[in-house]
């Protein structure tokens, strides 16, 4: 591998990782405010937690890009689901009818999806040590 080459990889690399750290970091900060503003109404709702595993899923992805090199397309798509939920459940009586509809649907669109995908990585797994570079 040529010298530039291994220089632009590893910054990069660099970058990458900085990008992580400022995503988690983002992350926990509004983990912080959103704790602080239940304490402060001193009530819990339904959103409020959804909108907190939607930061942990965040989170979670995070960490798993780290830890493994590589991002499971399923942790995005859990995300977008409870915000579809939480989407739903905060706005539902100001929607219309198709709105409803036409998010419910993306809903278990997102669903089928996971689904599908997780029985693909079953009953046709990657070989191990595979060179993607191809």
């Amino acid at each position: 591998m040529s010298l530039t080459r291994r220089v632009s990889l590893s910054l990069l690399k660099k970058v990458e990782y900085l990008v992580l750290f400022i995503i988690a970091i983002a992350t926990l900060v509004s983990i912080g405010e959103e704790i602080y503003n239940m304490i402060n109404l001193r009530t819990v709702a339904l959103a409020d937690l959804l909108l907190l595993f939607i930061y942990l899923e965040v989170l979670a992805m995070v960490v798993n890009y780290i830890e493994s090199g590589k991002l499971p397309i399923r942790m995005p798509l859990y995300i977008a689901i409870v915000a579809l939920a939480r989407y739903l459940i905060l706005d539902m009586k100001a929607m219309d009818d198709w709105r409803i509809l036409a998010i419910s649907l993306s809903t278990i669109l997102l669903a089928v999806t996971v689904i599908v995908i997780r029985w693909g990585q079953l009953t046709m797994p990657y070989p191990k040590n595979q060179d993607y570079d191809n």
